[in-house]
């Protein structure tokens, strides 16, 4: 076997290209390949010309037979050598030599390849690379530089082969191995088929096969993730789309698109559209098409179709040579001026773009105009793209219309092929070829307002998108934001009206708000609600004199100058054995004034608040909420209906913002106390707040929980939380967590969830079984040993060894998918972060601690009152905070609050009196 440079050219556009040329394949012929070809072979006979024109006689040889050495000869320039180096062969188009700068010194010689183009694409320079790798190993010296000279005014561009001689190196290893497997590669459809030889051929075979490469807009990662899932077929696509019911925050955003159902479209051949995509035009709508040589970035061709009522006027402006170009740009610019709110309408982003590149080439007159032309045009593409799914493998405009029942006047127009009429009419200057383009750039203005017609027939709420228009195909919605959860309790879509009007007449409401209270047995048996709490209290059951304290709270110095009585007048409960009472009770204190300080004290810190509610009432209530997980405007109803109170909305706030700054301290002293321990396991999630999305971080150990609310989840909040600290933390793969100093274990909990989905969306990927087999088997001894001895670090040391063995395998390990690789490179990542409970005591090897204080979060959100505010949401967790550690260190909440104390630790060592009533 011999690699050329066509062979070399052919596999960097196509491995199948490259396949079928080893083979010999004879190609079915194609117009655009052969127009390339004829243009490239001319240019590069033309290049060669001039080429030898500015050398002397002597100075040029030709040849296929030349002798290439590294020695100096007299020739300058040499034509057609063959470089031959192993099972490697290239035909050069032209070499320079130059000269040695210093006698002693090798000369160079520098291959040059003509291109044809004026833009230079990486396979050109690689093309060139190859020419110059082919030489250095014949020669046995490194070929350093390359050129290539290109486009229509002949540049050249002076590239260091040296550079891609790697790639080179590395693309002639993948044809080595292509030619010489037992099978043909995988036949994938790319953009380059448009100007492939085999271009048939191979759409043939992917219809045959039904292949997804025949879906247009799906990428390669896309294609091989459906590979690795089993779905290799269009068909065994289109059975994957499952209708999903989107999260509140992503309603008002725009649909991502769904190659699912585009093969669905495709299966039933109809029209699916998600949501109720509306094509809004508010003016005149203009159609316009442009055509260009995009290699010349000259524009010699725009198209304008004109609609308004029910009548079409076409205008098309045509450019002989490039400097016609702004002529044509003006008339444009004219006729849109002439017309009351014109509205471009395009299709893709071509004609955005053109219209903003003519703004700045062509200075206008009326820039208000261009810029009201630019910000209004409308992309009729960006419009369909994930809202209109239509059954067809590709959302080009040709195939769209083409299922639409359009046709243009050439059958096998397309925009290849124009640029190859365009460079005809410049050869010949017949008018047929000229008018053969006006056609079709006017032809795709037409289609393109047929399809916006369609588009518009689906945006009308009276006409059904389930019926034919325009004798169009059956349209079908597919809904994607059903916000129905449960299968029975879907909305009822009669098929007659009649039927819409006898559901509505069954509703639980309609019932009970116009059937059953005209009923006078009905509203007989009404029962009245309750009048509950809004009087005054009338009768006091105790009177409570607090104990006077005379020391001042912040100098602790002693005060005998008494001040005035504070009486409170509250509703408080009274635990029994077994019952709860509510009574009215009086409490008393006595002020002082502090001379140091000029301050009054001898208040109870949970009385300063103005409340006519006891601290049992308030520690009750809140107990119900955080430990027994009753809402709040439950637990309102329910001590409206047993203890004849009635507390707002307001109030309950009131009362949470009376006993979160109570207890303020309690949460510092808990941060403190897990900060200062050798183990910290934090967590983030998101929370719902009024506005926008907030964030709940927690910090804990086994004993203790701090939940902080931050704006955002950027690591400002663990920084300071965690400055500082020395310990061990745990934590998920959250990338803000590695920029911590101290030791880190990340939770292999995660990571196993992780590798367990990868596993099962990717059930053929044999090389990601293999490695997720090979972490599971290191990880299991570990865990027996933990069973069996605890986080003891003297009995898991001995598992290190394993993790060295591990790692040297993996890095020996040749991974072939991408999703094993992707898992080597994390591994690799965080070795240091992955094991490191075998080097502590105590140290658990999941963040299970952190996780289940965010369940105990989450089942609580649905305590809130709607969203709340960030001060409501800080509140929340203060009580939460000392709720969880509560349960962690197995006290009562109810006993804590009742108790009045405030640091969990102290009540913990206590004996636990039975806590004091307030009277």
């Amino acid at each position: 076997m011999t690699i050329t440079p066509s062979l070399f050219e052919a596999y960097l556009k196509c491995p199948t290209k490259c396949f079928l040329r080893w083979l010999g394949e004879t190609s079915a012929g194609n117009e655009c390949a052969d127009f390339d070809r004829d243009q490239q072979a001319s240019y590069e006979t033309e290049g060669i010309k001039r080429l030898t024109q500015t050398l002397a006689t002597n100075a040029c040889v030709a040849g296929d037979s030349i002798a290439l050495t590294g020695k100096s000869a007299k020739w300058r320039v040499a034509i057609g050598p063959v470089a031959r180096a192993g099972d490697l062969e290239s035909t050069i188009e032209a070499i320079e030599q130059v000269p040695a700068e210093s006698q002693g010194k090798q000369g160079q010689l520098i291959p040059i390849r003509f291109i044809r183009t004026n833009t230079l694409t990486r396979d050109d320079r690689m093309l060139v690379a190859f020419d110059a790798f082919v030489l250095s190993e014949m020669l046995g010296c490194a070929s350093k530089f390359a050129k290539i000279i290109h486009g229509d005014e002949n540049a050249t561009l002076k590239l260091k082969a040296g550079s891609l001689s790697s790639e080179v190196r590395k693309q002639i290893g993948k044809i080595r191995a292509l030619v010489s497997a037992d099978s043909p590669p995988e036949l994938i459809l790319n953009r380059h088929c448009a100007v492939c030889e085999f271009q048939s051929r191979c759409r043939q075979k992917a219809i045959e096969t039904d292949d997804l490469s025949l879906l247009a807009n799906m990428s390669k990662q896309e294609r091989k993730q459906y590979n690795s899932k089993g779905i290799l077929t269009v068909r065994q696509l289109s059975f994957a789309f499952r209708p999903r019911r989107r999260p509140k925050h992503l309603r008002e955003k725009r649909e991502k698109y769904h190659h699912s159902l585009k093969a669905l479209a495709i299966r039933e051949n109809r029209i699916h559209i998600v949501g109720r995509p509306e094509l809004t035009i508010t003016g005149t709508p203009i159609f316009f098409d442009v055509e260009s040589v995009p290699d010349r970035n000259f524009h010699y061709l725009i198209g304008m179709r004109i609609v308004k009522n029910d009548c079409c006027v076409q205008h098309s402006f045509w450019a002989d040579t490039q400097q016609e170009e702004g002529k044509i740009w003006r008339e444009f610019l004219q006729v849109c001026a002439e017309i009351k709110d014109p509205v471009l309408i395009h299709y893709g982003g071509y004609e955005a773009a053109f219209l903003k590149r003519m703004r700045e080439r062509y200075p206008t007159d009326n820039p208000t105009l261009l810029e009201k032309l630019i910000k209004e045009s409308v992309n009729v593409l960006a419009f369909i793209y994930g809202q209109v799914y239509f059954p067809t493998h590709s959302n080009s405009l040709k195939d769209i219309a083409g299922f639409l029942g359009f046709s243009w006047p050439e059958r096998d127009a397309t925009g290849v092929r124009s640029i190859i009429w365009r460079h005809e009419w410049e050869e010949s200057m017949e008018s047929e070829t000229q008018q053969k383009l006006r056609a079709y750039n006017l032809a795709d203005c037409e289609a393109l307002e047929l399809l916006a017609k369609v588009l518009w027939g689906l945006s009308c709420p009276e006409e059904s998108p389930g019926k034919p228009q325009n004798g169009n195909p059956v349209f079908v919605t597919a809904s994607l934001s059903s916000g129905f959860s449960h299968p029975d309790w879907r909305k009822f879509e009669g098929a007659l009206p009649e039927l819409d009007r006898i559901n509505e007449a069954a509703q639980w409401d309609y019932q009970r708000d116009r059937i059953y209270l005209r009923t006078k047995e009905y509203s007989r048996r009404r029962v009245k609600k309750r009048q509950t709490g809004g009087s005054s209290i009338e009768r006091v059951d105790k009177v409570i004199n607090s104990p006077e304290c005379p020391v001042c709270p912040k100098c602790l110095g002693a005060s005998r100058k008494k001040t005035r009585k504070v009486s409170y007048q509250l509703q408080e409960l009274v635990f029994g054995r077994s019952s709860v009472k509510r009574r009215t009770v009086k409490q008393d204190f006595q002020e002082f004034w502090c001379k140091t300080c000029k301050d009054t004290f001898g208040l109870d810190e949970r009385f300063h608040a103005n409340t006519k509610f006891g601290w049992n009432f308030v520690s009750l209530y809140f107990y119900l909420v955080f430990d027994v997980g009753i809402q709040e405007r439950r637990v309102a109803r329910m001590f409206e209906r047993l203890f004849d109170v009635s507390i707002s909305t307001g109030g309950g706030s009131c009362l949470k913002t009376r006993i979160a700054r109570y207890y303020d301290q309690t949460v510092q002293k808990i941060l403190a106390r897990i900060t200062a321990g050798h183990l910290v396991q934090a967590d983030e999630t998101k929370a719902r707040k009024r506005g926008s999305a907030g964030y709940v971080w927690v910090f804990t150990n086994s004993r203790e929980v701090v939940y902080l609310y931050s704006e955002s989840r950027e690591a400002d909040t663990a920084s300071r939380v965690l400055k500082g600290f020395r310990g061990v933390l745990i934590s998920d793969f959250y990338a803000a967590y590695d920029s911590f100093e101290c030791p880190q274990q990340k939770c292999l909990i995660h990571l196993l969830r992780d590798m367990n989905n990868d596993v099962l969306a990717h059930p053929y990927d044999e090389e990601l079984k293999l490695l997720v087999h090979d972490f599971a088997s290191l990880l299991n001894p570990m865990i027996e040993t933990i069973d069996r001895h605890g986080l003891k670090r003297r009995f898991l040391n001995k598992h290190l060894k394993s993790v060295d063995r591990f790692y040297k395998d993996l890095s020996l390990r040749e991974n072939c998918s991408e999703c094993a690789l992707q898992l080597k490179r994390r591994f690799e990542k965080n070795r240091d972060k992955l094991f490191t409970f075998l080097r502590h005591n105590g140290v658990p090897w999941n963040n299970n601690n952190a996780e289940h204080a965010i369940k105990a979060y989450a089942r609580s959100r649905v305590m809130f009152q709607g969203a709340p505010s960030a001060k409501s949401m800080s509140e929340y967790l203060v009580l939460l905070s000392i709720c969880e550690t509560c349960r962690f260190r197995g006290i009562d909440f109810l006993d804590f609050l009742r108790s009045g104390e405030r640091d969990v630790e102290a009540f913990a060592k206590s004996k636990r009196p039975k806590p004091a009533d307030t009277y």
